[in-house]
């Protein structure tokens, strides 16, 4: 048994008896009924259903997985879900289940759920009062919003309720979404920054340590010392993390910056790339953005994506903006499991696009496994991005890290292809092997309610197979205790660095 094998095995399924759903009264009272068990008949029946639909259409099923092995994870979620299970005993099981799929894009999506879902796993008291990161195994505190003034940047929490970190993150970690791997995109995923309105964090802890509630008791060491204290904290509740998160707009302003307080290193921090959910006009901004960069010939700039998954493909539009030239990009193999959704599978699938349930002529036979995707910009060479005006021509830096797994992967992927910038960070999320999106059903199980992400388009290079990794920096990046402490940014100063006295662009 391999250590990502071992990692799995950790969170054994009879665990899932000692979960018990907790909450507000008012998120109790949205759930129906919060307390009221799912019949084991009805939870075996939408586990039918979920095998059903990805073996029918998920792409990356057998990516990292043989058959005999997705027929076992497949058969231990029916043991798992053979007894009446509670909601939280359910949504558990299943999160287990696809993690094992080994993919990043495919989870019991927090934001797809349904309302009573929602209000009953997601909007309870219990968070821990402290935004923090994990540099390998340790939880470093970034900002503290509990009364103990003492725990600043850089304090290490060791135990919440007298249990080790290590042991939290290493159970975390058996349910944490990623490709293939790519372990840093899973610890990534568990770190609470504030810089999503629903934190993975928050939501399994409570499932997989039940007793941790709204008074915690935190071990904690203060930055440079050498021996450690207890506290009693209070928890937050989830109105007040959902206030600790940085100003968000109402999805009609702008969800971008172009920072140009330092005439000489402009940044342009663009923490997501989802636009389907707003009315801001981002080609108009992001143009008005490069016009501002040319008029002032700032000799470097700075794209800090380190928070963003993904989303569109803003990436080409910038590619376009730095090149000179067409640039032909690297071609992958776009493969999808079927040419037309089976009708018996219909009823639980929604998704933005209808025609995703058809491709019709664009899915062209490939093999006995899968259909090859002509849709969308699939020429032959692969993605040809056009030259737009006004052109940036300075020296050009991309900040990275695990978060970027989708669109923000395949940008740093053309990125280094190019040469048109530097990486600077730490690898990537994602995986050199492909990963699975591009297009996506909503599988809405019938019984539970509980939704799960379903990828269309399996992403597969062409050629030797790569390793099993993210995409690896050009110029990579660690980041200290030290410097959360003294709240330096780490990639900003590896950027200045290596900067020196640079020319006006051209």
């Amino acid at each position: 048994m391999n250590r990502r094998d071992s990692l799995l095995h950790l969170l054994s399924w009879p665990l899932l008896a000692s979960a018990e759903p907790a909450g507000s009264p008012a998120a109790q009272e949205a759930a129906t009924p919060p307390r009221r068990p799912l019949r084991a008949a009805d939870l075996l029946a939408d586990a039918k259903v979920l095998r059903r639909a990805y073996e029918a259409l998920h792409p990356g099923l057998l990516r990292y997985n043989t058959p005999e092995q997705m027929s076992a994870n497949f058969d231990a979620l029916d043991r798992a879900l053979s007894h009446d299970r509670s909601l939280a005993e359910a949504y558990l099981a299943f999160s287990i289940f696809a993690a094992r799929i080994r993919c990043g894009h495919t989870y019991a999506n927090f934001f797809n759920q349904k309302k009573a879902v929602r209000a009953a796993l997601f909007e309870r008291d219990d968070r821990l009062p402290v935004h923090f990161v994990w540099l390998g195994r340790r939880m470093i505190v970034l900002r503290n919003f509990s009364s103990d003034a003492a725990i600043v940047p850089g304090t290490e929490i060791l135990a919440i309720d007298d249990i080790p970190v290590a042991t939290i993150l290493e159970r975390l970690m058996a349910i944490a979404r990623a490709d293939g791997g790519n372990d840093a995109k899973r610890i990534a995923w568990l770190q609470v920054k504030g810089e999503e309105p629903i934190e993975a964090f928050d939501v399994f802890l409570p499932l997989l340590f039940p007793n941790i509630g709204s008074r915690q008791r935190l071990r904690v060491r203060a930055p440079g010392a050498a021996s450690s204290r207890v506290t009693i904290v209070e928890a937050l509740t989830a109105v007040q993390r959902l206030a600790a998160r940085p100003v968000q707009t109402d999805g009609a302003g702008p969800l971008w910056t172009l920072d140009v307080s330092d005439p000489e290193l402009p940044v342009l921090r663009m923490p997501t790339w989802a636009m389907y959910n707003t009315r801001w006009d981002w080609q108009a901004w992001l143009q008005q953005a490069f016009e501002t960069l040319t008029r002032a010939a700032a000799p470097a700039l700075v794209i800090d994506l380190r928070a963003n998954e993904g989303g569109d493909d803003i990436g080409d539009v910038l590619l376009a903006h730095l090149t000179t030239q067409p640039l032909q990009l690297k071609r992958e193999r776009r493969l999808v499991r079927y040419r037309r959704v089976p009708d018996d599978l219909a009823p639980y699938l929604d998704t933005w696009d209808p025609s995703f349930k058809d491709w019709g002529s664009s899915a062209q036979d490939f093999d006995d496994r899968f259909f090859r995707l002509t849709r969308y910009d699939d020429a032959e060479g692969g993605n040809r991005i056009v030259p737009r005006t006004p052109r940036y021509g300075g020296r050009v830096f991309v900040l990275i890290g695990a978060t970027n797994s989708s669109a923000t992967f395949g940008f740093a992927q053309a990125v280094q292809q190019s040469g048109l910038a530097t990486l600077v960070g730490r690898p990537t999320g994602g995986n050199l092997r492909g990963i699975n999106g591009g297009a996506f059903f909503f599988l809405r199980l019938p019984n539970s309610g509980i939704e799960l992400d379903l990828p269309l388009i399996g992403y597969f290079p062409c050629g030797e197979l790569p390793p099993d990794q993210g995409l690896a920096p050009d110029v990579l990046v660690e980041q200290t205790m030290e410097d959360i402490a003294e709240n330096v940014d780490a990639d900003m100063r590896a950027v200045r660095q290596r900067l020196g006295r640079l020319p006006k662009p051209t």
